[in-house]
C-alpha cells in the first residue's frame, strides 16, 4: 500500500514538472488560449442561459462575440485619441515641470548639490522631453498604421475563433476532462469542481467589474481635479487593481506627482488624494463585497506573492493565471486539510 502511494506521488511530481516546463516553454503561444479560456469561462453561463430558450448555441456565441468586438472597437476609438491628446499635452510642458522641480530642489538643498542637480536636470530633460510625444506616436501607429492594424486584426481573429470553439464545446470538453479521472474519484472531483467553479465565477466576473468601476472612479476624479494625465493614470490604476494595494498606491503616487508638477500647488494634490480616497474606500467596503464576495479565502499577501511568482516564471501569462490559480489551489488545500484532519496522520 505504501509503495503504491509513493508511486502515485512520484507520477504526480513527474507529470506536474513536465506540465510546468511545457507551460514555461509555450508561454507566448499559451497567452492567446489563456485569454480565450478566460473569456469563454466568463461568458459561458450567459450562453447556456440564452441557449435554454431554444436559440442555437452557435448563433448566440457569434452574436455575443460580435457585440464584444463592436464594443471594444468603439471603446478604443473613443479612448485612444483622448489618451494621445493628454500625453502630448503633458509632454509639451515637461521642460517647464523639470525646471520647476530643479529650482525647488536647489532651494531645499541650499545650493549644496548644484552640479549634481544640474546633471540630474539635463538627464531628465533628455529622457522626458519627448516621452508624451513618443507615447502618442506609438498610439497613433497602433491605431492608424496598416501593418499594425492587420497584426491586431489577425490576433483578434484567432482569439475569437478559439473562444468560439471553446464556448461551443464547453460541456463536452469538461466531460472529457472528468472521464480522465478514475471512476472512484469522480464524485469527489465533481464536488471540488463545483466549489472551484463557484469561487472562480465570483472572482473573475466580480474582479473584472471592480476593475472597470475603479477605472471610471479614478479617471473621473482626476479629470475633475484638472489633471492632464487623468485618463491614462486612471485606466492603469484600475487595470492593476486586482493586485491588492498596487493599483491604489502606484496610481496615487503617479497622480500626486503629476498634479504637483502641473500646478505646483498642494491643493491639487489634496484633490488627487480625495479622488483615490473615494476609490480606496469604495473598493473594500462596497465594490468587492457586492461584486466579488466578502471572502474567497485569498489573503492579500498570497495574491501579491502569486502575481509576482507568475510574472517571474511565465511573464504575462503568469499574471493572468495567478489569481485564478490561487483560488483553485485554496479550494484544493482546504479539502486536503480537511482530509488530513480526518486521517490517522493527524493523530
Amino acid at each position: 500500500m505504501a509503495n503504491r502511494v509513493e508511486r502515485k506521488l512520484v507520477y504526480l511530481l513527474i507529470f506536474g514538472s513536465v506540465g510546468a516546463f511545457l507551460v514555461y516553454i509555450l508561454a507566448p503561444v499559451l497567452t492567446l488560449f489563456v485569454l480565450a479560456a478566460l473569456i469563454a469561462y466568463v461568458v459561458n453561463p450567459l450562453v447556456t442561459r440564452l441557449a435554454s430558450t431554444g436559440v442555437p448555441r452557435a448563433l448566440i456565441i457569434l452574436l455575443l462575440l460580435l457585440l464584444l468586438v463592436v464594443s471594444l472597437v468603439i471603446l478604443a476609438l473613443a479612448l485612444v485619441p483622448m489618451v494621445r491628446r493628454e500625453l502630448i499635452g503633458f509632454s509639451a510642458h515637461v521642460p517647464q515641470y523639470i525646471n520647476w522641480l530643479h529650482a525647488r530642489l536647489l532651494a531645499l538643498t541650499h545650493g549644496r548639490y548644484t552640479s549634481d542637480l544640474h546633471l540630474l536636470k539635463d538627464a531628465l530633460l533628455v529622457q522626458g522631453q519627448n516621452l508624451g510625444a513618443e507615447a502618442g506616436r506609438v498610439l497613433s501607429m497602433a491605431t492608424y498604421s496598416g501593418l499594425h492594424v492587420l497584426g491586431w486584426l489577425a490576433r483578434m481573429f484567432l482569439l475569437l475563433v478559439v473562444t468560439f470553439y471553446l464556448l461551443r464545446d464547453w460541456d463536452r470538453l469538461w466531460q472529457a476532462v472528468f472521464e480522465l479521472v478514475p471512476e472512484r474519484y469522480q464524485a469527489r472531483a465533481k464536488v471540488l469542481a463545483r466549489e472551484v467553479d463557484a469561487n472562480l465565477a465570483r472572482l473573475l466576473r466580480g474582479q473584472l467589474s471592480v476593475m472597470v468601476s475603479l477605472m471610471v472612479i479614478y479617471s473621473a476624479g482626476l479629470s475633475l481635479a484638472g489633471l492632464d494625465l487623468a485618463l491614462p493614470i486612471g485606466i492603469i490604476a484600475g487595470l492593476i487593481s486586482f493586485i491588492p494595494y498596487l493599483g491604489f498606491f502606484s496610481g496615487l503616487f503617479a497622480a500626486g506627482l503629476a498634479a504637483l508638477l502641473q500646478y505646483h500647488d498642494l491643493w491639487r494634490v489634496l484633490l488627487v488624494l480625495v479622488a483615490f480616497g473615494i476609490g480606496g474606500v469604495m473598493e473594500p467596503m462596497i465594490l468587492s463585497p457586492r461584486l466579488v464576495g466578502r471572502s474567497l479565502g485569498l489573503h492579500p499577501a498570497l495574491v501579491i506573492f502569486a502575481a509576482l511568482t507568475g510574472a517571474q516564471l511565465f511573464g504575462f501569462v503568469g499574471i493572468l493565471l495567478a489569481l485564478p490559480t490561487s483560488a483553485v489551489l485554496m479550494v484544493w488545500f482546504r479539502h486536503a486539510h480537511a482530509h488530513y484532519r480526518r486521517s490517522a496522520w493527524s493523530r
